[in-house]
């Protein structure tokens, strides 16, 4: 991870931080994993299975709803979640937790992606902000939450750098 930054000015049952990650890969690349709402297993290694629960909307748009199926081990078997935002222009991805068998109540994230060192390289960064559950202290929570973040960007990166050398 480049830089974790917690997040300031919000309520005191409520943690936050903003996790930052460099990927070795052109911003388009890395966005068409990343947007792919309806498959966040292809980089999320924490998640089993996904299923789009209204499938009305088509293309995975805004308002879409999926439920993830989270690998043994977790402390959480399922996870439900909307898709708040996906501005494929400004590559800005917002996503809400809004149920499952979980302890990460109103968890909202945001994922943004940039390129830089010319357009080699993309930086993305996922905020999140969650309440913290009673009995636990924000630091556990929010070291718990950015584990998983983490993970993931980590994940996104190796799947991506791997997409790159399978393409050369």
């Amino acid at each position: 991870m480049d830089n974790i930054q917690r997040t300031k000015g919000l309520l005191p049952n409520q943690c936050g931080s903003s996790l930052v990650q460099t990927i070795d890969a052109p911003l388009h690349l890395v966005w068409s994993i990343l947007r792919k709402f309806d498959h966040p297993q292809a980089y999320k290694r924490f998640i089993k299975s996904c299923t789009l629960l209204n499938v009305a909307t088509t293309a995975c748009g805004t308002g879409s709803v999926r439920e993830v199926t989270i690998i043994s081990g977790l402390p959480a078997t399922t996870s439900a979640e909307r898709l708040d935002k996906l501005d494929d222009d400004l590559h800005v991805m917002q996503v809400s937790v809004i149920g499952g068998d979980h302890r990460l109540k109103n968890y909202h994230s945001t994922t943004s992606l940039k390129e830089i060192e010319g357009g080699r390289k993309t930086v993305v960064v996922e905020s999140y902000v969650v309440d913290v559950p009673e009995g636990n202290s924000g630091d556990d929570t929010c070291t718990f939450v950015e584990t998983i973040i983490g993970c993931n960007l980590r994940s996104l990166g190796k799947v991506v750098e791997k997409l790159m050398v399978a393409d050369n």
